[in-house]
């Protein structure tokens, strides 16, 4: 697809859209801000000094999409029919969703764009006196309708169950089961590692296996790393916390990426080295049911 901001000189310019179909169009972003859960519960309760956090970002996030092009040098100047945003306040994070919609020539992806960033970040000014460490992000186009080129869905993230593992004790490598019983806000059922905190069940993929055959490691096989599930087709630790999966029966929420080892653990004796500090992840169960081999993961 060739670029078509620049004019023959080579220079940006504002593409000329005169004659194009004009046709309803919509936008849906969404974005993600991480916070202390005591910054969360501050907002839900309205304890904030500046005000009500979630009315003034929703109001900031639609001035931010009307003012979409005084900012983004080369997006044209749209009269919008519509402008929302959702939120979702969890513990430790806030999501939303931007949607705007016009009836125009052209579409409306950065103008939701733009509410979405903005609202995220009048979040943080509104908290950053209690929260500084606060971080935005996930910022992204989840669906577009209208226009040329028709519909866009944001593809969905697909992965797999290889193995699904447990241990009656921590620190010890995990021997694999057909299938487990997971329970909401527990974990594995009879897994030494569930309970009622953040890390209830680990997960591992099989492109950190693989790195560690390729350091000499041939003999590696699926709960060598104390992980619960050994995954396939989704790079674990690139998720942010807060990223829903559905896997097989369950739901879960990622509360951790990687963590602490402990030298001398049982593991390591065993393996040599444990990839799990680095790319292993945690989740919490938010829905319970069977997981077994095969089961699709579903990034959400």
């Amino acid at each position: 697809m060739d670029l078509t901001h620049f004019n023959e000189a080579g220079r940006a310019h504002m593409v000329e859209v005169g004659d194009k179909e004009t046709t309803k169009r919509t936008a849906i972003a969404s974005g993600r801000i991480r916070m202390k859960k005591e910054t969360s519960d501050r907002i839900r309760q309205g304890l904030i000094e500046k005000g009500d956090v979630l009315s003034v970002a929703q109001v900031a996030g639609i001035m931010g999409s009307k003012k979409t092009s005084d900012i983004i040098p080369m997006c044209h100047n749209i009269f919008l029919t519509g402008a929302d945003i959702r939120f979702n306040i969890q513990d430790e994070y806030i999501e939303l969703e931007a949607e705007v919609k016009t009836t125009g020539k052209t579409g409306v992806e950065m103008e939701a764009l733009t509410a979405a960033s903005i609202a995220c970040l009048t979040i943080y000014d509104m908290c950053k006196a209690i929260d500084k460490d606060m971080i935005i992000e996930d910022i992204k186009l989840m669906k577009k309708t209208g226009g040329k080129s028709g519909e866009y869905m944001r593809e969905k993230k697909l992965g797999k169950v290889l193995s699904v593992n447990i241990s009656d004790k921590k620190g010890v490598i995990k021997e694999p089961i057909k299938e487990g019983l997971f329970i909401e806000n527990y974990g594995l059922e009879n897994d030494a590692h569930a309970g009622d905190w953040h890390r209830q069940v680990s997960l591992l993929g099989l492109e950190s296996f693989n790195k560690m055959k390729g350091q000499g490691l041939k003999d590696l096989k699926f709960g060598d790393f104390a992980e619960n599930l050994t995954t396939e087709g989704i790079i674990l630790y690139e998720l942010p916390i807060g990223t829903k999966l559905s896997i097989g029966e369950t739901l879960h929420e990622v509360t951790q990426i990687g963590k602490e080892c402990h030298t001398g653990c049982a593991i390591k004796q065993a393996v040599g080295k444990c990839v799990m500090p680095k790319e292993g992840i945690f989740t919490r169960v938010l829905k319970g049911g069977k997981i077994k081999e095969g089961d699709v993961i579903e990034v959400l």
